[in-house]
């Protein structure tokens, strides 16, 4: 299997370089060793745009199942030399060949994870959302500013040529006049669908490092193989989805500072075993403008996920494949895009570490992205409108 198999074969500022890593890298045939700790759909997706990278090597992988570990080596490149692996990500980090890490872990693990590879001396691409509980960020804003690292979060719009080019071509320049709504919508989840029956736990599994610090329950199959129904480890729609569609919308906007956030839904159809909503809608309020946010997992169709924005001159259609810009007086500009934002994102990652490029999706997006976000889940489970002066 090729490198691009592999990719697509499953469903702090810019911080100097390690005295190590900047031995191992530059006028050297070395490439950045690369440890992978989560083999799930993500980790196989994002490494798999790292593979894409010459400049990058997989050394090491890590999961806490080892039939999701011999799953994830079957499809690395025949070429690619057979990464160590191990169980605890604490193994993986005391390797002296992994330079950076690629977190791609249950959401509840995120924090705990990427301040200890911070503290490993490791740089860091951390999936999103970046926090889980909104108290966490203290912790992890401590160990990126003592440590240096390069951390990038995983807001992967953030490095498409297509929506940098509608921020400075569109936002920079005001062509949308007043922006009043940004509607974001994305609906359609097949993998967080499913009733999964109940089993015995697998000989293989280690089930106490998959809890990590949340409560300590008993082993069930749902609760590992679709744990983002449960929000101990996952907050479902509004942390999965609303936290890039959040992103692009302040990003854009130059506007991270939510005011207020209320959130509505429900398991209107999915009775199966889930505590998060397979059904949720949102209203962020900001200075100015509101953000609409509505998600649901069911089979709604929705080939076009996006943010709409709505302003005084125009509108703006973005999207991940394209913008389509509509202007009240004249005619419509429509850009399509084939890019792939995972490859352009973890080039941006690797870039860094390199070169000491800035990271396109630095702590500060990934905790600003994260504010809205908890405001809306607080919201959620409060049944109450929550301010931002409420969280904090």
């Amino acid at each position: 299997m090729n490198r691009r198999g592999f990719l697509y074969g499953s469903a702090a500022s810019a911080a100097a370089l390690s005295a190590r890593s900047y031995g191992r890298i530059p006028g050297s045939n070395d490439r950045v060793g690369i440890g992978v700790i989560g083999l799930g759909r993500r980790g196989t997706i994002v490494g798999g745009a790292l593979l894409e990278d010459k400049r990058a090597q997989i050394v090491a992988v890590c999961d806490i199942y080892d039939a999701q570990t011999t799953a994830f080596l079957s499809r690395l490149p025949k070429e690619h030399t057979q990464p160590h692996s191990s169980v605890a990500y604490q193994e993986l980090l005391a390797r002296p060949d992994v330079d950076a890490v690629l977190i791609s872990t249950p959401d509840h693990l995120h924090v705990t994870m990427a301040t200890t590879a911070l503290q490993a001396g490791k740089h860091v691409y951390l999936e999103k959302p970046t926090l889980h509980r909104w108290e966490d960020r203290a912790v992890l804003t401590a160990a990126a500013e003592k440590y240096k690292q390069v951390l990038q979060c995983g807001m992967q719009q953030r490095s498409g040529k297509h929506y940098l080019e509608a921020k400075e071509s569109i936002f920079a320049e005001k062509k949308l006049g007043h922006v009043v709504f940004a509607r974001a919508v994305w609906h359609n989840f097949p993998w967080q669908q499913r009733f999964v029956p109940d089993a015995p736990k697998p000989p293989g599994l280690d089930w106490q490092l998959f809890l990590g610090p949340a409560p300590q329950v008993p082993y069930e199959t749902v609760r590992y193989s679709s744990w983002r129904y449960f929000p101990d480890y996952g907050a479902g729609l509004l942390a999965d989805i609303l936290t890039h569609w959040v992103d692009v919308a302040q990003w854009m906007l130059d506007d991270p500072d939510p005011q207020t956030a209320t959130a509505l839904g429900g398991i209107y159809h999915l009775h199966d075993q889930r505590k998060n909503p397979d059904t949720v809608s949102a209203i962020v309020q900001y200075r100015g403008w509101n953000l609409n946010f509505e998600s649901s997992v069911l089979s709604i169709r929705d080939e076009h996920p996006s943010v709409f924005f709505e302003g005084t001159e125009g509108t703006l259609d973005l999207s991940r494949d394209g913008y389509t810009f509509t202007p009240n007086d004249g005619h419509a500009t429509e850009i399509s895009s084939t890019e792939s934002l995972e490859k352009a994102h973890t080039r941006n990652f690797i870039d860094a570490i390199v070169s000491g490029a800035k990271v396109n999706a630095p702590l500060r997006a990934g905790l600003e992205a994260s504010l809205p976000v908890q405001m809306a889940l607080s919201s959620y489970w409060s049944q109450k409108t929550v301010s931002q002066a409420q969280l904090m």
